[in-house]
């Protein structure tokens, strides 16, 4: 019998993330203050998150601890299943082997709840009350909804406009773990009633719900703001997902050719990535190929400028090193609201800076494609996000087929498609677009960026 899923024992569950920062050949260029322009502190930063956080944010030590609490709660899930795609490869003739790391089984239905969960713990230590935060899709909303009453934490969620119309089911889910959530741009906040004026209509981004989310926690007593993606820390945490695919992988007694992730802000590119970058730099294995794939239409690692910029809409944010379309383009309204973010993760963006990983873009239509002949093959319905790394992985299938190279590809199916449903419905009826990379209100926003020396 050919074996399909790959399952660690709770035991064999990761003790420690893996920080990579300490094995970078060359360090992370400094993140400066918004206002002064210098490299910023533990301190300055101790506004919006808690210091415990923070210092995991710029920690020199390569393996962080994982605090037993957290190793219970992260069991109602993981270890999460590793997945041969059998019926995959052989519904595209393929001789590649293909693997995926479903990380949808969480309650949250996402990788999300990997950091959403460590997040609300480090806060609870620090004696905090109430978070704020942002989303896209709802993915990390909901995973933060869900930590924040585990460790009953009041919770402010911020849901970029068009995702809270198309996706009502993850507001709901939001409010179900007891969360209060409100359409980016909202008039909870200055930066949000000023956007309203400017454009009742503004569809929403993240860089405008991140600007109210922070706006909020400096404005409200004993808040902090939690972020889903982009963040040192938040990567750290989501690095159990790579270690975990690692010990799966041995299982199956292969290695990955290609490791393939969906990439916005970076979290579970980063979580399943990172790990297997660890393999290249200390030369095990130099050759693997690590591809994010972003969408066409906000495509900040493959035609963004590799420039300082801030994290949100307003510039409240400090500002980082990171190839970005300029914090102030709205991206237009893809179904993969997770990805709809104008810059990178400033760790991945100098990954990519060093060539130890790529990255490609795809258009919406064949992302829906893919996840289609996924569901068809595999069983599972795969949220918009996910099929962005479906695409790629089914193109670097093909790609054996012709040459007939028996490559070994993992992606990470970072979320199921179950509240998705609608933007499968506008596919299957023939109504789904596909929008052009739009060059020149990208180039109109990075005029926008900030004039930094370093």
């Amino acid at each position: 019998m050919v074996q399909t899923k790959f399952i660690l024992q709770e035991k064999d569950m990761p003790q420690v993330w893996y920080n990579i920062q300490p094995d970078l050949p060359v360090p992370l260029p400094p993140v400066l203050h918004p206002g002064t322009g210098k490299p910023v502190t533990p301190a300055d930063m101790e506004a919006i998150f808690p210091m415990n956080l923070i210092m995991q944010e710029f920690s020199p030590e390569r393996h962080i601890p994982i605090p037993e609490e957290l190793l219970e709660l992260y069991k109602i899930w993981r270890p999460t299943p590793l997945y041969r795609a059998h019926r995959l490869e052989k519904a595209l003739q393929t001789p590649a082997k293909i693997f995926y790391k479903l990380e949808d089984v969480s309650p949250a239905g996402s990788h999300k709840p990997n950091t959403a969960l460590a997040q609300a713990y480090y806060n609870k230590q620090a004696g905090i009350k109430r978070i704020s935060t942002e989303t896209g899709a709802g993915q990390w909303g909901s995973s933060l909804a869900m930590a924040c009453k585990f460790f009953d934490i009041e919770c402010k969620v911020y849901m970029v406009k068009v995702s809270y119309n198309m996706k009502p089911y993850r507001r709901i889910m939001m409010e179900t773990w007891g969360a209060s959530v409100v359409p980016s741009p909202s008039p909870d906040t200055r930066i949000g009633r000023e956007i309203l004026e400017r454009d009742p209509e503004c569809p929403g981004s993240l860089g405008i719900a991140i600007s109210e989310a922070v706006e909020d926690a400096v404005t409200h007593p004993g808040t902090k703001y939690a972020l889903g993606s982009v963040l040192n820390h938040v990567l750290l945490h989501q690095t159990i997902i790579g270690q975990e695919a690692k010990k799966q992988m041995a299982m199956a007694d292969c290695y990955p050719d290609i490791v393939i992730g969906c990439v916005g802000g970076g979290s579970n590119f980063g979580g399943i990535a990172i790990p297997f970058v660890e393999d290249k730099l200390n030369g095990t294995h130099k050759d693997t190929r690590i591809l994010a794939v972003e969408p066409a239409s906000c495509p900040s690692l493959t035609k963004g400028l590799d420039a300082y910029d801030f994290g949100d809409e307003a510039g409240m944010t400090p500002m980082m090193k990171m190839f970005t379309l300029g914090h102030q383009f709205m991206p237009p309204p893809v179904h993969a609201g997770g990805l709809r973010y104008h810059g990178m993760s400033p760790l991945l963006s100098h990954l990519s800076r060093l060539k130890l990983i790529e990255a490609t873009a795809v258009q919406q239509i064949e992302t829906f494609e893919a996840g289609m002949q996924f569901a068809r093959t595999e069983g599972f319905i795969s949220a918009p996000e996910t099929n962005h790394a479906i695409r790629a992985t089914i193109d670097e299938a093909l790609k054996c087929r012709e040459t007939g190279e028996a490559k070994t590809i993992l992606f990470c199916h970072s979320g199921h498609g179950h509240v998705d449903m609608a933007s499968y419905d506008l596919y299957l009826r023939g109504k789904l677009s596909n929008y052009e990379y739009p060059a020149e209100l990208v180039k109109e926003a990075q005029k926008g960026l900030p004039k930094v020396n370093v």
